[in-house]
Order: structure tokens, then C-alpha cells, then sequence
């Protein structure tokens, strides 16, 4: 937990790069959160583990930024 919550900076920095490539037309994260949105149909297995992948450095940001919070407000 604390490897996490210390590379606040890594995450973000994925988070912003391979989180939201490819970039044109739209962030490629953006568009499979709308596409589940619309109930996923059509998708298959590696449209899943394309979202697994664009997810895991958001996932991981926003765990990181939580856990921060919770030690800073614990002080």
C-alpha cells in the first residue's frame, strides 16, 4: 500500500499518457467507459482487456490520491 500511495506522481503521469492514449479522435479510456455505458454490446474479449489496460493507471491514481488523503487527514 505504500509503494502505491508514494508513486502519486508515476500514476498520474501514466494516468495522463498511456491512460488516455490514443488521444485523436477522442481518449480511447473515454470512449470504452461510453461504450459500457451504453450497455457494451458488441463488445468482445479484447475490448475488455483494452479497458483493463487504459483503466489500471487511473485505478491506481485515484487509490494513490485516497490513500494520501487518509494519511494527510489522519495527522
Amino acid at each position: 500500500m505504500n509503494q502505491i500511495a508514494s508513486n502519486i506522481k508515476l500514476w498520474g503521469f501514466a494516468s495522463l499518457t498511456l491512460g488516455l492514449a490514443p488521444f485523436v479522435p477522442e481518449p480511447h479510456i473515454v470512449g470504452k467507459i461510453r461504450w459500457i455505458m451504453g450497455g457494451a454490446h458488441g463488445m468482445q474479449t479484447i475490448d475488455w482487456f483494452d479497458t483493463l489496460l487504459h483503466g489500471t493507471p487511473w485505478v491506481l491514481f485515484i487509490f494513490s490520491i485516497v490513500l494520501n488523503l487518509i494519511k494527510l487527514l489522519r495527522k
